[in-house]
């Protein structure tokens, strides 16, 4: 079993220790939050690399990974999201939990030190990052961003996202663009790591068995010694769709794509949000969803056919591969079953067996350190954390009239479609 403790260490400064009593490991996490813009998405997904190369203390890749390794084999990730209106950068360092090390040596204090030396104390040269390193870093994110281009299951969804929020801000990539990636200078960049410094949010997650005050010491230490003036997360929410937008997009493709995005009318934090959450399971979210069993298997029209629901946007995306000829075939099959569920065509087993697949979900992120520091990061811009148990609860209680409102509430907002030539 968990608790969870969250304390404030400075403006805009949050610490949540969750103690876990079952695992050898501990992991902490320094998410860092700002407001997602077109201008700046790019140099901030470029800085987030370049920050975990190395640090003032181990000026370069092997001396950071010597020290790493001198802690019991501990490592160090980053990683890149959009939440709702937000662009969230995290830097992580997971190893030995404190209660398995050797005479009393503090992994989970060493590994603080290390995360504020890379968040406060970068690498430098004459007041700008080393060239070297925003070369490296520059090319494998152009790397990911080719990649993400050439699966086109990806592709695809990007943009959809683009299309349909070209006017809010959620429509910008969480790297930004290759333009401005290239664009990114040494300077600019340490100018980008001073406006993070100082107008970020810090969420912070701690995940072990062991205490974590001297985690807690070291953070408040290191926020203490610079002036912020954070600025607080928003998020835009549209709750109903004009005329439907249709984008059609040839490519030399061999499975064409289909994704509809959907607004949802419900978003955080509104309590009807589990409805929602299950109403898009029960659509597209498991195994036995309506569109997997009747539109890609009864009706062979799809290889694949999914729904998924973004609680801070309101937004509800179905994605699928179709051979061209049974696109608008598909497409029509996906509106039916949703038409469906509006008309209150839902059992009593899609419900039970939905739930059942979703808690069991629920519980399977509860299997590792990171399930769980994963769980406890996508409640972040909720209004309280909730453990597994109180949000199966909660999901359990969802009853079969409020899975059709919120079917009820679904309008379609724009088709995207991606064909061969």
């Amino acid at each position: 079993m968990s608790n969870i403790n969250r304390t404030a260490l400075a403006d805009g400064v949050f610490f949540t220790a969750v103690k876990d009593s079952r695992f050898k490991t501990m992991k902490i996490s320094a998410n860092i939050v700002v407001p997602l813009s077109a201008e700046t998405a790019s140099a901030n997904a470029l800085l987030c690399g370049v920050l975990s190369r190395s640090t003032a203390a181990y000026p370069d890749f092997t001396a950071l990974s010597k020290k790493l390794s001198s802690l019991y084999g501990a490592e160090l990730n980053v990683n890149i999201r959009k939440a709702g209106d937000n662009q969230v950068l995290t830097i992580s360092a997971s190893g030995l939990d404190d209660r398995y090390t050797l005479d009393g040596e503090s992994v989970a204090k060493e590994l603080s030190l290390l995360l504020c030396g890379v968040i406060f104390e970068p690498n430098l040269k004459n007041g700008a990052f080393v060239e070297s390193e925003v070369e490296q870093e520059r090319r494998q994110l152009l790397d990911v961003i080719d990649s993400e281009f050439n699966d086109k299951r990806i592709y695809a969804n990007s943009q959809l996202i683009r299309c349909m929020c070209q006017n809010e801000i959620f429509g910008v990539d969480r790297y930004g663009t290759a333009e401005k990636i290239k664009q990114a200078t040494p300077q600019s960049l340490y100018d980008t790591w001073q406006n993070l410094l100082n107008t970020a949010v810090f969420e912070v997650i701690y995940i072990g068995d062991s205490e974590p005050d001297k985690a807690v010491q070291v953070f408040k230490s290191a926020f203490e010694k610079t002036d912020r003036t954070p600025v607080k997360a928003v998020t835009e929410v549209v709750r109903t769709a004009g005329e439907p937008k249709r984008v059609v997009e040839e490519m030399n493709v061999a499975q064409s794509k289909l994704v509809m995005g959907f607004r949802a009318g419900v978003a955080l934090p509104d309590k009807e949000v589990a409805a929602s959450m299950l109403m898009c399971a029960i659509l597209g979210g498991t195994a036995h969803s309506k569109l997997f069993c009747n539109v890609r298997e009864k009706q062979s029209l799809c290889y694949y056919c999914s729904s998924r629901y973004d609680k801070m946007k309101g937004l509800v995306f179905i994605d699928s591969g179709v051979e061209g000829e049974n696109i608008e075939k598909a497409e029509k099959g996906i509106l039916k079953e949703i038409e469906d569920m509006k008309n209150g065509e839902i059992t009593d087993f899609e419900i039970s067996a939905t739930k059942m697949a979703v808690i069991n979900a629920y519980q399977t992120s509860n299997d590792t350190v990171s399930g769980i520091e994963g769980w406890y990061s996508a409640q972040l811009f909720d209004e309280s954390f909730k453990s597994i148990e109180e949000m199966s609860a909660l999901m359990n209680g969802v009853t079969k009239d409020e899975v059709i409102a919120a079917a009820q509430k679904l309008t379609l907002d724009t088709v995207y479609v991606l064909k061969n030539q």
